[in-house]
């Protein structure tokens, strides 16, 4: 059974969306990761991902990557985003071209659970609240990983939707990168009990 593996840039404040063109009006601030990237984050970021690995990608998230990484310039990050099989929640499977991909049909609970089973290298979900919050709604997620920037946003996408059912998460390692970012890993544990 292999694991999935949540893997999120996010602001202090919750935030990881990031705007992506000019349709985004109502998000302002750009890459705003950018100026936090370094050749020693990147290290710990491939170490994170490992050396193979699958993702797990909501449809807009497959959209804006499909737009870059079969373009970008060849790097290790590129190669190996590349050549993982892309299992997309999508309701349209039919006009995906950036493969090697599977389309994941409407029950996405079941479909996940059906990937976790079979052999084959670890799942990383990048991007997607929706989807994000679905699998730790039902315990699929393994281990969440953060890499949290040193910024405040205010507004934004947050990591989990409002609603997300509460879970608890034992912390397993932190690091932080030369130019501030906190890396930290997080196995899932399961529903958070009641301390009162």
């Amino acid at each position: 059974m292999r694991k999935l593996k949540i893997m999120e840039h996010i602001s202090l404040d919750g935030v990881i969306e990031v705007a992506t063109g000019p349709n985004d009006s109502d998000f302002p601030y750009g890459d705003w990761t950018a100026p936090y990237r370094s050749p020693a984050g990147l290290e710990k970021v491939l170490a994170m991902y490992g050396e193979t690995f699958d993702v797990l990608l909501g449809r807009r998230t497959y959209d804006l990557w499909s737009g870059f990484w079969p373009k970008a310039a060849k790097s290790p990050m590129a190669d190996r985003l590349n050549a993982a099989t892309k299992y997309v929640v999508t309701h349209r499977p039919e006009s995906l071209a950036w493969g090697p991909f599977e389309g994941i049909g409407p029950d996405v609970v079941e479909s996940v659970r059906g990937i976790k089973a079979k052999d084959g290298p670890d799942l990383v979900l990048a991007g997607s609240s929706t989807l994000t919050s679905a699998v730790i709604e039902h315990g699929l997620a393994d281990e969440v990983v953060l890499l949290v920037n040193p910024v405040l946003l205010g507004k934004g996408k947050r990591l989990f939707a409002e609603g997300t059912p509460p879970r608890a998460l034992a912390l397993e390692s932190s690091h932080t990168t030369p130019t501030g970012i906190v890396v930290n890993i997080f196995k899932a544990v399961g529903p958070l009990q009641n301390l009162r």
